[in-house]
């Protein structure tokens, strides 16, 4: 692999939306001999749910899925993600790439296609929406370290393995230490706007959070929650 192609996926997490068994399969195996990480769902309402829980940099998208059409996933999804898209269908007809266009994906390949190819498309969409944060500042105390400018996170020296969204909570929070910021917030800033009644997605990334970083909810050194408010970002050590 290139050093231009090692940039381009280092670190990138590419979730694949697709029923059929053996595309993931494949696409997960040609994904992570290139160096991306990647997520898989079955279906289109497994697939939000991990976007959601725990963020993706692209989406490959099959529109011909079980239980949602490859449209209305993609029509929520954009409600709240701007990750690219490349959706993948045996139907070709201009009118529904343009279509497709229209509702928020990025790009488009229609079956059977090629690995090449698709790797390219993905490559150039991941150069074209991949950023590096401007924040220099980190957070030491000596047990936990968050350094913003690299992304990493950790615990007694030790690096944590954060999912995106694990991490963009825990920045979010560590940012604004000693400020209690609201529910709605936190949804709006991880989710996006539409997902403000969503609590259970924060509900459940808290305490994925709290595990990695040992803290308790009943006693905690970090994460303070504020009933029926919001969470506040505290050392307690």
């Amino acid at each position: 692999m290139s050093e231009q192609n090692v940039s381009a996926s280092a670190m990138a997490n590419v979730l694949i939306i697709d029923d059929e068994n053996q595309i993931r399969k494949f696409l997960d195996i040609a994904l992570r001999a290139q160096g991306y990480k990647t997520l898989l769902a079955e279906n289109g309402q497994k697939g939000l749910e991990l976007l959601a829980l725990q963020g993706a940099d692209l989406v490959v998208l099959d529109l011909g899925l079980p239980d949602l059409d490859g449209f209305d996933v993609l029509y929520e999804l954009r409600s709240w993600s701007n990750a690219p898209v490349i959706v993948l269908s045996v139907r070709a007809d201009e009118e529904e790439k343009v279509k497709l266009l229209d509702a928020g994906a990025n790009d488009y390949v229609t079956k059977p296609f090629s690995i090449q190819e698709l790797m390219a498309r993905l490559r150039v969409l991941l150069r074209q929406y991949q950023h590096s944060t401007a924040d220099a500042a980190s957070f030491d105390d000596g047990v936990l370290k968050i350094d913003f400018s690299k992304r990493q996170v950790f615990l007694n020296q030790q690096l944590l393995s954060l999912t995106r969204k694990e991490y963009q909570l825990l920045s979010l929070l560590a940012k604004n230490k000693g400020q209690l910021i609201t529910q709605p917030q936190i949804l709006k800033d991880l989710w996006g706007p539409t997902h403000q009644e969503d609590t259970h997605y924060l509900r459940i990334l808290v305490a994925k959070l709290r595990g990695k970083l040992n803290d308790n909810a009943i006693q905690p050194k970090y994460i303070i929650t504020e009933p029926g408010v919001g969470l506040r970002f505290l050392n307690t050590y």
